[in-house]
């Protein structure tokens, strides 16, 4: 009896290590900035689709985030690239939730998501100093290495086309 009681429980926590608790990452996060200065969110496509995006900001709380923003896409983005202002209004986005002021010192953090849940975006996380280091047709995004190694990076909008879905 003990035996087949340590061999369930070793299958049950071998089962729980393999299964995630979060959805398949297909598509890729990123901001800019129009020229008038707005700042955009950047979502790239990679196969499957995202409805929406949300902004946050971790709280202290570590089961909890603080929306800061979010926005739902009035068709699903496939494959490809999709770009929105994300403080005011967008053609082709609802605004869900509309973006509060943001603050210096604090870390944004942007992702994709689906209604469903059967897809997002990795997220890309920024402060006000690296959004004032954007300019017009550039992207940052955080970039995963071949060695899974994460960091936040800045690239031509043409690069990060090519380069975004080679990181999921």
């Amino acid at each position: 009896m003990f035996r087949h009681t340590v061999g369930a429980v070793a299958i049950g926590v071998a089962l729980a290590t393999t299964t995630g608790c979060t959805v398949p990452v297909d598509a890729v996060a990123g901001i800019s900035v129009t020229r008038d200065g707005h700042l955009l969110g950047v979502m790239m496509v990679c196969g499957h689709r995202i409805d929406g995006a949300t902004l946050y900001v971790d709280s202290a709380d570590v089961d909890k985030t603080v929306t800061v923003g979010s926005w739902t896409s009035d068709h699903p983005i496939k494959a490809g690239i999709a770009t929105w202002t994300l403080d005011s209004p967008a053609a082709g986005w609802t605004t869900t939730t509309s973006l509060t002021p943001l603050t210096a010192k604090v870390t944004y953090d942007l992702y994709g998501w689906t209604k469903d849940n059967s897809s997002s975006s990795g997220n890309v996380s920024f402060t006000l100093a690296d959004r004032d280091r954007l300019t017009p047709g550039n992207v940052l995004y955080d970039e995963i290495s071949d060695n899974g190694d994460e960091s936040t990076i800045i690239v031509p909008m043409a690069k990060f086309k090519t380069r975004a879905c080679q990181d999921t």
